[in-house]
C-alpha cells in the first residue's frame, strides 16, 4: 500500500500519544486537590501515581504474545475506550464511594489498562509504517513528541480551567478530557493499519533475552522511564508544596515547561537529527538529567528549582524513544512482542520511580532526617531528599549507554552507529 495512504494512520498514532499523555498526567495535576478536598494523604498520592504505571506494566505483560496475532486495530480501539471510561470514572467514583481513595484507584486501573495498551501498540505502528530506514529513529522521536504536546496541553488547559472554574468543579475536567480518546477511537475504526510481523519471521523473545544488548536495553528503558516519570509526576506537587510557588505558577513553570522542553527536544531530533549519532547524545542526556535532579533538590531559590524541573524535560526527551530506536534497529524483526517487553520495562521504571521518590520523601522523617535537614525547606514534604537520591537513576542510564556502546564497538560484527543502524 502506498505510503501516502498511511498519513491518517500516522496522525491517529500521534493522537494516541496525546491520549496516553492525558491518562498519565491529569491526575498528578489534581494531587493537591485530592489532598486538600478529599483528604487523600501524600503517601496515597504516591500510590496513585505508581498504580497507573503498575497496571500499565501488567497490561504490557499480558499483551506480549497477543498483539502480533490479533493485529493493531482492535486493541487500539479498546485502549481508547478504556481511557475514556477511566477518565469519566475519575470524575464520578471519588464523589460517590465511601472512600475517595478507592474510587480514584478504580478509575486509575481502568484508564491504566488503556494506557498500557497504547504503550504497547503505538510505537510498533509508527515503526512499521512505510518510511526510509535512515528516518526511522527521527520518526520515532517526532511521534513521541506528541506525548509531550499532549502533556503540555493537559497542564496548561487544566491549570487554566481550575483557575476559572475553581477547585470545587474539578470533576468537570476528566469528563472534558475524555472527549479526546473518544474522537480518536472513531478515526481508528477507519484508517489502514500496517501488518504485524508474522510468527515465522519474528525474532523469538527467548532469543532476545539471550542477547546482552537487549538486556541492556531493558535497563535503559527502566531507568529512562523512571527518570522521566518521577519528575513529571511529582513536579506539580513539588512546585507548590516544596518551593511555595502558587499552584498556577508552579504548574506552568514546573510540569508545563517540562513538557514543552521535552516536546521540543523530541521534535528537534525528529526534524534535524538524521545525521546526529544517538548513542552519545543519550549518554549526555542521562548525565544532564541527573544534574537537573540535584539542582532541583538543592537550590535555595525556588525559581532555580523550578527551572531545573523544567530543564529536566529537555534532558530526558530522548531517553524513551531513543532506546526504542536503538533496539528496533538492532532487532528489526522483534515485532510488537519486543515493543511490549520494552514498554514493560519502561512502565516498571514509571511505576517504581515515582513510588520510590515518595517513599524516600516519607523517610525524611526517619532514616533520611539528617539529609532532609541539610536541604532547603520543602514544607515538611521531604520531596527534596527524594528527588536528590532519585538523581542516581538517570546516572545509571548514562553509564549503561556508555558501557554498551564500548561493548558494541568491540564486536567484529558491529554495524556503524550511523545511517540505518541505531544512532
Amino acid at each position: 500500500m502506498p505510503a501516502l495512504t498511511y498519513v491518517a494512520t500516522r496522525r491517529s498514532a500521534h493522537a494516541g500519544y496525546v491520549v496516553q499523555a492525558i491518562v498519565n498526567n491529569l491526575a498528578p495535576l489534581l494531587f493537591v486537590v485530592f489532598h486538600t478536598s478529599l483528604d487523600v494523604p501524600v503517601a496515597q498520592l504516591g500510590v496513585l501515581a505508581s498504580l497507573n504505571f503498575g497496571v500499565q506494566l501488567l497490561t504490557d505483560l499480558g499483551a506480549v504474545r497477543v498483539v502480533d496475532r490479533v493485529g493493531y486495530r482492535r486493541p487500539l480501539v479498546l485502549a481508547h475506550a478504556l481511557a475514556a471510561l477511566g477518565l469519566v470514572l475519575l470524575a464520578v467514583l471519588p464523589l460517590v464511594l465511601a472512600s475517595p481513595f478507592v474510587g480514584l484507584c478504580v478509575a486509575v486501573v481502568v484508564y491504566g489498562v488503556g494506557g498500557g495498551l497504547l504503550e504497547v501498540l503505538v510505537s510498533p505502528v509508527v515503526e512499521h509504517l512505510p518510511s526510509p530506514p535512515e528516518e526511522k529513529a527521527a520518526g520515532m522521536a517526532l511521534a513521541h513528541s506528541f506525548y509531550c504536546w499532549g502533556q503540555l496541553a493537559v497542564v496548561v488547559l487544566t491549570t487554566a480551567l481550575l483557575a476559572v472554574l475553581g477547585t470545587g468543579l474539578w470533576p468537570v475536567l476528566p469528563v472534558l478530557w475524555a472527549v479526546v480518546p473518544l474522537v480518536n477511537l472513531v478515526v481508528l475504526l477507519r484508517v489502514p493499519m500496517p501488518a504485524t510481523v508474522p510468527d515465522e519471521h519474528r525474532t523469538p523473545l527467548r532469543a532476545l533475552f539471550g542477547t546482552p544488548l537487549f538486556l541492556a536495553a531493558l535497563v535503559l528503558m527502566t531507568t529512562g522511564g523512571a527518570a522521566e516519570l518521577t519528575m513529571a509526576q511529582w513536579s506539580s506537587f513539588f512546585a507548590e508544596q516544596g518551593t511555595g510557588a502558587p499552584k498556577e505558577v508552579g504548574d506552568l513553570l514546573g510540569p508545563g515547561l517540562f513538557a514543552l522542553l521535552m516536546g521540543l527536544g523530541r521534535a528537534a531530533y525528529g526534524v534535524w537529527g538524521h545525521d546526529v549519532p544517538l548513542r552519545p547524545l543519550l549518554a549526555a542526556s542521562g548525565a544532564a538529567a541527573a544534574v537537573c535532579y540535584v539542582v532541583a533538590a538543592t537550590a535555595t531559590v525556588p525559581v532555580v528549582s523550578l527551572v531545573a524541573c523544567a530543564l529536566c524535560g529537555l534532558a530526558v526527551a530522548l531517553l524513551w524513544p531513543g532506546t526504542f530506536s536503538l533496539t528496533s534497529a538492532r532487532f528489526p524483526l522483534g515485532g510488537a512482542a519486543m515493543f511490549a517487553v520494552l514498554a514493560l520495562a519502561g512502565d516498571a521504571g514509571g511505576t517504581f520511580g515515582p513510588l520510590g521518590a515518595g517513599l524516600l520523601a516519607d523517610a525524611a522523617d526517619g532514616p533520611l532526617a539528617g539529609l532532609a535537614a541539610a536541604l532547603p525547606g520543602d514544607a515538611g514534604t521531604g520531596l527534596r531528599a527524594g528527588l536528590l537520591l532519585s538523581a542516581a537513576v538517570p546516572l545509571v542510564f548514562a553509564v549503561t549507554v556508555l558501557v554498551t556502546g564500548r561493548a558494541r564497538a568491540g564486536r567484529t560484527d558491529a554495524v556503524s552507529d550511523r545511517g540505518t543502524h541505531p544512532r
